[in-house]
């Protein structure tokens, strides 16, 4: 399996999917249940990005329902083939649905993913972005008794959560306000963090190939320079450097895209790997990630190491990382200087920790 995160088609913007378009902004509520959300056994979450961030940002609502109904068994519905491998070790996770990448190549293939969710009886089936075109389709397409379209929770309304903006927190906020009976002022509880769900052998496994590459004691800031175009090699470079001039007790190895391109020249050990859950791996035993906003800065978060996420050209309160530790830079704010002292004082945090 090879991560490939050139841009396709999207679609939401074939016309098979416009045709319905007016039709269910017309007859879609913002959810559609009769009485309390309970007796939940059955989940249909779906999610018909096949980017490796978006993929990742359903993981605290996954947490979410799973911690509000235990007992359920949740189907994922997304596209592409990177989700059977994100959520490996998401024990609930019954089935997962992978609509092909390209449907216009294998229509028939297509239509029968279609078809599966309309085949079982589900209790709650939720739309995680209700941008999505063809999310708000599947939910409606699906037999459910209950059906969360991703709009539950006005703008106005959310504005009481600072953070609601986050692509990964406003699925949540959203499900916790259609299912609860409560004063919305009481829901104060942290979303859930974005979580591969890394076990020890992968963890181990991960440290053991980064003994391979790293001097043997030496503690390891991990780069990632592809994703931000509007960052220079010239940039990446002077800030190279800097890490190297102020901590010279820490080793910095590059994480390299499929594309196996370096805006520093490759003058850093590198490492990369086709297996995501191997690549968090070995960013989880580093101490500390830096890259720009991008599919692997989101796998970096998930991987529960710190993270200083690079912000020109996407919005950070949208897209930041997020786990604990973390923080979303903008770089038209903030020169490679201040950036080095956000990086020093992480590694300060860290440790104090141990």
């Amino acid at each position: 399996m090879k991560m490939k995160f050139k841009s396709s088609k999207n679609l939401d913007t074939a016309p098979v999917i416009q045709i319905f378009k007016q039709k269910i902004n017309l007859r879609q509520s913002p959810y559609t249940c009769k009485g309390p959300v309970t007796n939940i056994r059955r989940v249909l979450i779906c999610c018909t990005s096949r980017k490796l961030g978006n993929l990742l940002f359903i993981t605290p609502l996954l947490q979410e329902v799973t911690a509000t109904y235990p007992r359920c068994k949740i189907d994922l519905f997304v596209k592409g083939n990177l989700a059977s491998e994100i959520f490996r070790n998401y024990n609930n996770i019954d089935q997962i649905i992978q609509l092909p990448k390209k449907p216009f190549t294998q229509p028939f293939r297509y239509l029968k993913f279609w078809l599966l969710i309309r085949q079982r009886d589900y209790d709650l089936a939720i739309n995680a972005d209700k941008k999505s075109l063809s999310g708000r389709l599947a939910v409606k397409f699906a037999h459910s008794r209950f059906k969360f379209f991703g709009n539950s929770l006005s703008e106005s309304i959310a504005q009481i959560y600072f953070d609601f903006k986050h692509a990964a927190k406003a699925p949540v906020y959203d499900f916790r306000f259609a299912i609860t009976e409560e004063n919305i002022f009481d829901l104060t509880d942290r979303v859930p963090y974005l979580d591969l769900k890394l076990d020890l052998s992968e963890l181990s496994n991960g440290r053991r190939i980064l003994s391979k590459i790293v001097p043997e004691g030496k503690k390891v800031i991990s780069l990632f320079t592809y994703g931000d175009k509007s960052l220079s090699s010239e940039w990446w470079e002077e800030f190279y450097e800097k890490i190297r001039l102020n901590f010279s007790d820490y080793t910095v190895i590059e994480i390299l895209p499929f594309e196996n391109v370096s805006k520093i020249g490759f003058k850093a050990m590198a490492f990369y790997s086709h297996d995501i859950r191997e690549m968090g791996s070995v960013i989880a035993n580093t101490s500390v990630f830096i890259g720009a906003d991008s599919g692997i800065m989101h796998l970096a978060s998930a991987a529960r190491v710190p993270v200083i996420g690079l912000f020109n050209l996407t919005d950070p309160l949208k897209y930041g990382p997020y786990n604990s530790n973390s923080i979303p830079v903008e770089t038209s704010d903030n020169n490679v200087d201040d950036i080095i002292e956000i990086l020093e004082t992480i590694l300060l945090y860290r440790l104090q920790k141990k």
